[in-house]
């Protein structure tokens, strides 16, 4: 698994100014950017646009399997239905075909066929048996309706034409809800008379009640007016007007999607009932229906964006992890290519200060013989001899140019040291030669600066060049920290086979967040003063080639411990390999 630190570009903050050969080759941010987004787009746009395939295909696939069960369903309920009414209806064509209209009309024998039509179907409440003229003559069932008059009944005249009716669910006389079945015989004598039977709705109902509708549905029956003609669980009840649309008619099953007043989304599967004028709905909350799919969706979902989320956590990792070795190899490159520049710089200086020393030691041999041969012609006479002041002022001409002669071979010693060379080095007169350089400046600083090391330390086998450098970098470094004065300590002990060095100021600090940043190379926090990031990074190669280590403790506000471990000598390999490298 990728580690959160490669996915923070190291190079997101850094300067891209520069000149020459001291400038970035490549603009790495736009370099991130361009690869990042060309990643991105190859490996996640087949993925996304293969998801939204996917998504439509499986949600076209349950919308029609959705549908497909839904006709199913009321396909089989129609048969069913239907069954239910045309064995009523046959029931009474046979009777009618069997029976004469004379042993009809006889209320016993009605009442015979009554109850052989309960017990062999159930569902009848009453028959009557209705003449030509629409006078029902004999009745028998739970009601008073003999002598009522239908002629002027719509169904009268309907099954007068027809033949056959089957009726609405309505209140009629009775005031109870029932549907009607009734059938026209013709007698010899060229009149007829119409067998009509009472169904009762409470079995007819049943068949959709006890229906058992998935995703929260509802099955029921309208009349072509979108009445209720069974009661419905949800949407009303019988006898009052559905708020669904009325489907057109069709003589096979229809699937359509509908909505509610409460702005609900249906699935709405129809029949229509051959020979009657009913219309078999059944009604699905869609939601329910597509819940399972909603419930894959968002797997579906899950795992795209699972996808999603590794493969730009992968492609932030890798690109970051690539762009970011291409800027340590270009940083190194700007590191080498300032190393050279510094190191011909430092020769130059070297050059030149041996220049300098030699010219200046010639006059200062000169003004040394002068001012002893004053000092001896002084002597010869006794006026001269003695006058103290006199003799105290060529004295003083003679330590001083004892003084500038030892300045100019410290500085004749640094010259010769840029050439790389392994040999015994005393720390103590190190230390002593650095600090004498920078002597006055910490004079004009205010700054104190405290040795404490031992003259009879061991002697190191290293390179006192390099080593010199070191101190320079770092007590020019605790200087610069210290603008308002302070203390400047220097401590060396030898801790096995290692000499352990620290350099502590009372400076600033270093903020914590920067600690770990100051041997970077180009790292500075003393950019605005025209600081260049190369010195505690130059510092620290030098250390390590000297075979030791540096390590930093810094408290802002307090000040800065340096501590450096060096071996007593370098590794012979190390150095015969730096003195023909060097």
């Amino acid at each position: 698994m990728l580690r959160l630190g490669l996915l923070k570009p190291i190079f997101w903050k850094s300067q891209y100014d520069g000149q020459g050969p001291f400038k970035y080759l490549f603009d790495f941010r736009r370099i991130w950017w361009l690869a990042v987004m060309l990643s991105a787009g190859v490996a996640l746009v087949p993925i996304i646009f293969t998801g939204i395939f996917d998504y439509r295909v499986t949600k076209q696939a349950m919308e029609t399997e959705m549908a497909l069960r839904t006709a199913r369903l009321v396909s089989n309920t129609r048969r069913t239905v239907t069954f239910f009414l045309i064995e009523r209806k046959a029931a009474l064509d046979f009777i009618v075909q069997q029976q004469s209209f004379l042993n009809l009309k006889d209320e016993n024998s009605l009442k015979g066929v009554l109850d052989g039509l309960q017990k062999a179907f159930g569902g009848f409440t009453d028959l009557g048996i209705i003449d030509d003229k629409g006078l029902q003559c004999t009745y028998v069932g739970p009601y008073e309706l003999a002598g009522t008059d239908y002629s002027k009944e719509e169904w009268f005249q309907e099954v007068v034409n027809q033949g056959v009716y089957i009726s609405d669910v309505f209140l009629g006389f009775r005031n109870v809800p029932h549907l009607v079945i009734a059938v026209r015989h013709n007698i010899q004598d060229g009149s007829f008379y119409v067998l009509r039977a009472s169904i009762d709705t409470e079995l007819f109902n049943s068949l959709l009640t006890e229906l058992e509708v998935s995703a929260g549905g509802d099955a029921f029956i309208i009349n072509r007016q979108g009445v209720f003609q069974t009661p419905p669980r949800y949407y009303g009840e019988v006898l009052g007007k559905c708020h669904l649309p009325i489907p057109q008619y069709s003589p096979s099953t229809q699937v359509s999607q509908a909505q509610d007043k409460q702005g609900k989304h249906h699935v709405v599967a129809s029949a229509y009932i051959d020979e009657t004028p009913f219309i078999l709905l059944i009604v699905k909350d869609k939601n329910e229906m597509m819940r399972p799919w909603y419930d894959t969706r968002r797997k579906l979902f899950g795992f795209l964006g699972a996808s999603v989320a590794t493969i730009l956590i992968v492609i932030l990792g890798i690109v970051t992890l690539l762009v970011n070795k291409i800027y340590l190899a270009d940083e190194k490159r700007l590191l080498a290519v300032r190393q050279a520049e510094h190191a011909n710089k430092m020769a130059s200086i070297g050059r030149l200060a041996a220049g300098v020393a030699h010219e200046i030691n010639n006059p200062l041999e000169i003004i040394n013989q002068k001012a002893g041969l004053i000092k001896d012609l002084f002597t010869y006479k006794k006026e001269y001899a003695s006058d103290k002041k006199l003799t105290d002022l060529v004295d003083w001409i003679i330590s001083s140019v004892a003084r500038c002669g030892k300045i100019t071979q410290r500085l004749l010693s640094f010259a010769r040291h840029m050439e790389v060379t392994t040999d015994q080095v005393q720390l103590r007169d190190v230390v002593d030669e650095v600090i004498g350089l920078l002597g006055k400046e910490a004079v004009y600083g205010g700054i104190t600066v405290e040795i404490d090391v031992d003259h009879h330390l061991p002697l190191l086998v290293t390179d006192r060049g390099k080593l010199q450098q070191i101190f320079l970098n770092l007590v020019n470094n605790a200087m610069a920290a210290m603008p308002n004065g302070g203390t400047l300590e220097i401590t060396a002990r030898q801790a096995d086979t290692c000499l352990a060095i620290q350099v502590i100021d009372t400076g600033c600090g270093i903020k914590e967040s920067d600690v770990h940043r100051i041997f970077e190379p180009f790292f500075s926090t003393k950019r605005k003063q025209g600081g260049t990031g190369l010195g505690l990074s130059i510092t620290y190669g030098l250390i390590r080639e000297l075979g030791g280590d540096i390590s930093v403790e810094s408290e802002v506000g307090k000040g800065t411990r340096f501590t450096i471990s060096l071996p007593l000598a370098m590794e012979r390999k190390q150095a015969q390999y730096e003195s023909l490298t060097g």
